[in-house]
């Protein structure tokens, strides 16, 4: 399968919604806690070890930041993790502001990749997430990170478990994926392409 994502290109940081570029176009956003594998997802996905910054700190993700594609009209953006990071509780309330400011502010959001860990995932912050999108009505795809680090049938049950809970929702979608060993690339760009690509 042809991968688009590798032309990525970075294209700016924004501390706050108004800062980012020109809401035209298309553009999905990638989601999660602080230590979901957030980073290393988008550069397994673009083939670019340094397009986002990994850390084995996490929460230092602290700005929107945006990489364009082919062309500056379709983005994908990589958001401030959440729920985890080791920071003062000041900080913490402007990262929440500013996204829930993005989320619910950018007309050019057609998705969200929200990215959980496969061994704990639907925690209070994803469940936060997912009603927000159902109420908004707005498309999900979630990824369940460091399926390496389970057995294939422990993470099959997982992703199953997802599923059902979801299954009324027909906007909330779910995988297995793992960066580590290069699974569920993919079905992840299927999902990218119908949203960036297809729904024009």
């Amino acid at each position: 399968m042809k991968n688009p994502y590798r032309s990525a290109q970075f294209l700016q940081s924004a501390p706050t919604l108004a800062q980012c570029p020109e809401d035209t176009g298309a553009e999905v956003a990638f989601a999660g806690r602080s230590n979901a594998g957030k980073s290393s997802a988008i550069n397994t996905l673009t083939g670019n070890k340094k397009m986002a910054k990994t850390s084995k700190t996490p929460g230092r993700t602290q700005l929107i930041n945006l990489f364009a594609l082919d062309c500056e009209q379709r983005r994908l953006v990589d958001l401030p993790g959440y729920g985890y990071a080791k920071v003062s509780k000041s900080l913490k309330q402007k990262w929440d502001q500013h996204l829930s400011e993005y989320l619910q502010g950018r007309v050019s959001l057609r998705g969200l990749v929200l990215l959980m860990d496969c061994r704990h995932p639907l925690q209070p912050f994803d469940t936060m997430m997912l009603d927000w999108s159902i109420n908004r009505g707005m498309p999900v795809h979630i990824l369940l990170t460091k399926s390496d680090k389970l057995a294939k049938g422990p993470a099959k049950s997982t992703l199953l478990k997802v599923q059902k809970q979801f299954q009324d929702q027909p906007q909330i979608s779910a995988q297995l994926f793992s960066a580590l060993k290069k699974e569920g690339i993919e079905e992840l760009i299927t999902q990218l392409n119908l949203w960036l690509y297809e729904q024009e």
